[in-house]
């Protein structure tokens, strides 16, 4: 990864393993990972022409706005702090599962780490943190 962040587009689908199809099919991209377990058909992630892009299924009645855009970052807890020491104000960290850990506004899941803000615009824009794998 460069230095800096990487941005990654979020799709919101309705259909998992439709929208895997069309997309590998129809468009010629190739699959990196798919949420396991009860994630399974909740997240995806794939490369579209050189681009990542991350599948997700919102809500039926979506209680939160959703960052469609994200970035992609190594160490997410230095990221925020540089952030914020630059003025940027973090939504407050969200509870997905009862399995969440909440850490200032950073969110953990078994999977990596969240942290939401917005731009000067007023889009919701995410800071990623994967967690390796073991």
């Amino acid at each position: 990864m460069a230095s800096g962040p990487q941005l990654i587009s979020l799709i919101p689908i309705r259909k998992m393993d439709r929208a895997i199809a069309f997309y590998t099919k129809k468009l010629g991209a190739k699959l990196r990972y798919r949420g396991q377990g009860p994630m399974k058909d909740l997240w995806a992630g794939l490369v579209v022409g050189g681009a990542e892009v991350w599948f997700v299924v919102p809500e039926a009645r979506e209680k939160r706005s959703l960052a469609y855009h994200t970035l992609l970052v190594k160490d997410i807890k230095k990221y925020v702090a540089a952030l914020q020491r630059k003025g940027v104000k973090f939504e407050k960290a969200e509870r997905m599962s009862k399995e969440t850990k909440v850490d200032g506004p950073i969110a953990w899941e078994s999977f990596g780490g969240s942290a939401c803000f917005k731009d000067s615009e007023g889009n919701l824009l995410m800071a990623w943190q994967n967690i390796p794998a073991m």
